[in-house]
């Protein structure tokens, strides 16, 4: 935890912040696509299911989740007990929101004998429904999980199921969604930037589409990403995800540059929380986010099988 702002009144609003955390036993959370502000005061940043796992470790009573539903609802789900929070109730996804449970049910009866993996950016219903759930880093070890004879229904974003499908080599119908920052950036876009930054390594998100995958030379998970670019020697990058992660891939390598594969690739959703939403949720504990519990054990079940797999 590190708070960076010079800004006197930010700097007073983030001691009562810390100040009302401490006085609620509480942990807070925060995603790389966050503003730089929010990462700064959480105790743990990273991708959705990495945080959910470290909320699920600690003994703080109540988890402020500083990102957006369907995190703040897989935290729920792996800890029933204690109060989650979500500061921006509106805060949702565009891509969980492609795949409505009505629609995935219809789906499961047409293929009855497909096995259902369904990525992490998915509704808590829709986990419910689910086989197994996976996230960018692993999807392709569950997929190699599942028995090549099967047909795996993939959902909701149809580019990592691309993905998954031509490295995990198996059978992959895929839900025909797709994350609305990741699928803006086009080939025409990155070879664009490459020739601005030639001996940039580029560096993208599986979210994108197949043929900007095509140009890269790492695709991985947010924390992949972060991973590959303070352990590489090379001193460029282009980096083909949500402008977010330059808060902290910039943090964590001063002497390395970063650019982006394109400045459009800002999810809003992502900037909605701010430091004063934070202090209000810390104050009132609200809004929180919970899952019924019939739907909250099949969840459980199919994000169990992925990290037992993991």
């Amino acid at each position: 935890m590190n708070n960076t702002t010079d800004n006197p009144p930010k700097k007073n609003l983030v001691k009562e912040i810390l100040a009302w955390k401490k006085k609620r036993e509480a942990v807070i959370l925060a995603h790389v696509y966050q503003p730089g502000e929010i990462q700064d005061i959480a105790d743990f940043t990273g991708d959705s299911l990495f945080l959910s796992q470290q909320a699920a470790k600690t003994q703080a009573k109540v988890i402020v989740f500083c990102g957006v539903q369907f995190m703040a609802e897989t935290a729920s789900i792996l800890s029933p007990e204690k109060i989650v929070l979500l500061p921006e109730i509106k805060a949702g996804c565009p891509l969980a929101d492609m795949a409505p449970a009505e629609k995935v049910k219809s789906k499961i009866k047409e293929l009855p004998e497909a096995v259902v993996v369904s990525y992490v950016n998915s509704s808590a219903v829709v986990k419910s429904l689910s086989d197994y759930c996976c996230t960018s880093a692993n999807a392709v070890q569950i997929a190699r999980s599942i028995p090549a004879e099967k047909e795996i229904l993939f959902l909701p974003d149809m580019n990592l199921a691309d993905f998954t499908a031509r490295k995990a080599r198996r059978n992959i119908i895929p839900w025909q969604g797709y994350c609305p920052v990741h699928n803006i950036l086009t080939k025409e876009d990155v070879i664009k930037v490459k020739k601005l930054h030639p001996q940039a390594v580029l560096l993208v998100h599986p979210e994108c589409r197949p043929e900007v995958c095509n140009l890269a030379d790492y695709i991985g998970s947010t924390r992949g990403i972060i991973e590959f670019a303070s352990n590489n020697p090379a001193k460029e990058y282009i980096i083909g995800t949500e402008l977010g992660i330059f808060h902290p891939l910039k943090k964590n390598n001063p002497d390395k540059q970063f650019f982006p594969a394109s400045k459009k690739m800002i999810c809003k959703d992502m900037k909605l929380i701010t430091l004063e939403k934070v202090l209000y949720s810390l104050q009132n504990l609200e809004p929180r986010i919970t899952v019924p519990e019939d739907i909250r054990i099949k969840s459980l079940k199919a994000l169990n099988r992925m990290i037992e797999i993991s």
